[in-house]
């Protein structure tokens, strides 16, 4: 009997608990909704990449022809292939091959240097530079000699309407080496040089934008542009050279892209754009 009882308790109450969550889930209605439970995200697995064996280069199916013809990168990479191979295993064949290759890029380069010197000697007036810019000792001399010449003309020259400013300040040592070279150049061409004090005319520095001394300046009469000649102390002989060409280019005669130029040297190859206004073609066949 306890046993019966037992289980028609607990079927009883089963019962009874079955209907409560009956009528309470009757409130969420027909068209309920509910987001599903979140499900556990599964690893992710990513793949291990394929390891792409190395390629060992041999000259086995190449011919002298071949390797001769091949393309400058195909070469160049076939070149370090062998000579990383011999490294590694620095047998007889290995080294063979490298030494082959290494001598065959020391023919080609001779060849190119053989064919330049052909090239540029049956056409030197296109690109010989030794026309004004000898490497013989009297033609060095004879150069030298030519571009201390035009430097000494176009300073004396521009003495009549330019001048230079030298800036300095106070206690300035190098400022007072620069003013004995100084001297030297107005000794030299009678040129104006008027010393200005940065620190006492504060307002002269600041529409130049100088900020050190000592420093040269280059102005023209009646021109609002000025060129730097130097910051710091220069030689006579710089000072001479960084002031023909500052004076060139405020003439218009130089710009940036000629800039180092000498008169003597206009329309040859020390002239970057003379083959522009020649309107040449030298790569085209000669006759």
């Amino acid at each position: 009997m306890s046993t019966l009882l037992t289980l028609c308790l607990l079927g009883t109450s089963g019962a009874e608990a079955a209907d409560n969550n009956f009528y309470q889930d009757t409130r969420h209605g027909w068209f309920w909704y509910e987001d599903p439970p979140p499900q556990p995200e599964e690893p992710i697995i990513t793949p291990e990449p394929a390891v792409t064996p190395r390629l060992i280069p041999s000259l086995e199916h190449y011919t002298i022809d071949e390797l001769w013809n091949l393309h400058p990168d195909d070469f160049q990479q076939l070149l370090n292939g062998l000579q990383k191979k011999a490294v590694q295993t620095p047998d007889e064949q290995n080294i063979m091959e490298y030494l082959t290759m290494q001598d065959l890029a020391r023919r080609k380069a001779l060849a190119y240097t053989n064919a330049t010197m052909y090239v540029t000697q049956k056409y030197g007036e296109l690109f010989n530079v030794n026309q004004v810019y000898p490497l013989a000792g009297p033609g060095i001399n004879a150069r030298v000699q030519i571009q201390q010449q035009e430097i000494s003309q176009t300073i004396n020259q521009a003495g009549e309407n330019h001048a230079l400013l030298f800036f300095i300040s106070p206690g300035c040592g190098f400022c007072e080496q620069q003013s004995h070279i100084l001297a030297y150049f107005v000794d030299k061409y009678g040129w104006q040089i008027k010393s200005v004090d940065i620190n006492a005319t504060p307002n002269a520095a600041n529409r130049f934008n100088i900020t050190t001394a000592p420093t040269l300046l280059l102005i023209k009469k009646g021109q609002d542009d000025y060129m730097t000649v130097a910051n710091g102390v220069i030689s006579l002989t710089e000072l001479e050279r960084k002031l023909y060409r500052a004076i060139r280019y405020l003439q218009g005669d130089t710009t940036g892209d000629n800039f180092l130029m000498y008169e003597f040297q206009k329309g040859s190859a020390f002239d970057p754009t003379s083959i522009l206004e020649k309107g040449e073609q030298p790569w085209r066949q000669r006759q």
